[in-house]
């Protein structure tokens, strides 16, 4: 462990977010000395919590003494300090006995699981249906029209087939494209739209790229399109919880509260986390400012899969400000996907 993150620092650090989670408010040196009799003077506490700001886990509101929390500081004390939360054993008793009940109506699961997520995390929910379909890539064809537009042949493995024309400022001869379109075939067999995204982002951060930045505009069209199909055969997301995540103090202003009811009543924020969470296993999390859309950096969202092998699968979890409950979110979402695994590997047969 370095000097700059000494144990004594990592627990201030937990017990400034834990403060902070618990009461909204910056949280000060005396308070922490008060409150946890920690054996250390006020000012050697805040010279930590200066050490704290420095690193970049704090930082502090010009009307206040006290910190709060960075993204830096949740993601740290989410993979390093956080305590385990479970369910009580009478609130798993009580879940699994509400789920069983309903277990032959599926369309009940869906709005079960969200009153229970948004109930339980204080925080709005979301929820998709168990989905079958994953566009995965099977091939590309570019066709030289004319001089600077070229046809895209997108065939997905189910045979899906796109067709797009695109104008470019180059001239390229049959024989180029048909060399683009192979090398493009090559990195992409049977990909997801995800492993394309990944493909895709690393090849661009390489010094000696893979592909030209031609093909790069190409994949670009070919992600757009794909994510496209998907969205055709998947489109609902449930919510439930506004009342609740409306219930946090982050929401006083107006501006938010319309923010917020936007992202939960469209879902075209939340479309791209699904679809990537559909391929995980676990719990995800992702913290405010790690969002790629700039409308959902100050929010934080704790989603799993749940569903059986193959791509028979849904999505569930929770939504709400930087400032979360994380440890029993994070024990509520995995227990309730767990949940519905298990019933769907009733019904299909095959767990998870």
């Amino acid at each position: 462990m370095t000097a700059e993150m000494s144990e004594r620092r990592r627990l201030v650090l937990k017990l400034v977010i834990q403060e902070h989670i618990e009461n909204s408010n910056p949280v000060a040196s005396d308070l922490l000395v008060r409150k946890y009799g920690l054996k250390v003077s006020s000012a050697t506490v805040r010279n930590d919590l200066s050490a704290l700001e420095d690193l970049g886990y704090l930082t502090h509101l010009h009307t206040s003494a006290g910190r709060v929390p960075t993204d830096s500081g949740y993601r740290y004390y989410v993979e390093n300090l956080m305590d385990r939360m479970p369910l009580t054993i009478t609130e798993q008793r009580t879940i699994r006995h509400q789920f069983y009940q309903v277990r032959s109506e599926f369309d009940q699961w869906i709005h079960l699981a969200g009153a229970i997520l948004a109930r339980t995390a204080q925080n709005a929910s979301v929820v998709t249906l168990p989905r079958s379909y994953v566009a995965r890539f099977k091939h590309i064809e570019l066709i030289a029209i004319q001089d600077t537009t070229i046809l895209i042949v997108l065939v997905l493995h189910d045979g899906n087939v796109r067709q797009q024309s695109i104008n470019v400022d180059t001239t390229f001869v049959q024989e180029e494209l048909s060399r683009s379109a192979d090398r493009i075939n090559d990195v992409c067999a049977d990909a997801t739209v995800y492993k394309i995204e990944i493909f895709l982002y690393q090849d661009r951060s390489q010094r000696n790229s893979q592909i030209s930045d031609f093909e790069h505009t190409v994949l670009e069209l070919v992600i757009r399109s794909m994510r496209q199909i998907e969205e055709q055969f998947n489109q609902d997301i449930y919510s439930d919880g506004l009342m609740e995540i409306l219930n946090q103090p982050e929401f006083v202003q107006v501006d938010r509260v319309r923010q917020v009811v936007a992202i939960l009543q469209d879902g075209k924020e939340l479309k791209p986390l699904i679809s990537r969470v559909l391929l995980s296993n676990g719990v995800q999390v992702v913290i405010g400012g790690e969002h790629a859309q700039d409308e959902m950096r100050e929010y934080s969202v704790v989603l799993s899969r749940y569903g059986i092998s193959g791509d028979v699968a849904g999505v569930l979890g929770v939504i709400g400000p930087t400032r979360m409950a994380y440890p029993r979110t994070i024990s509520a979402v995995g227990y309730i996907s767990a949940v519905m695994s298990d019933l769907m590997g009733d019904i299909y047969g095959d767990q998870k």
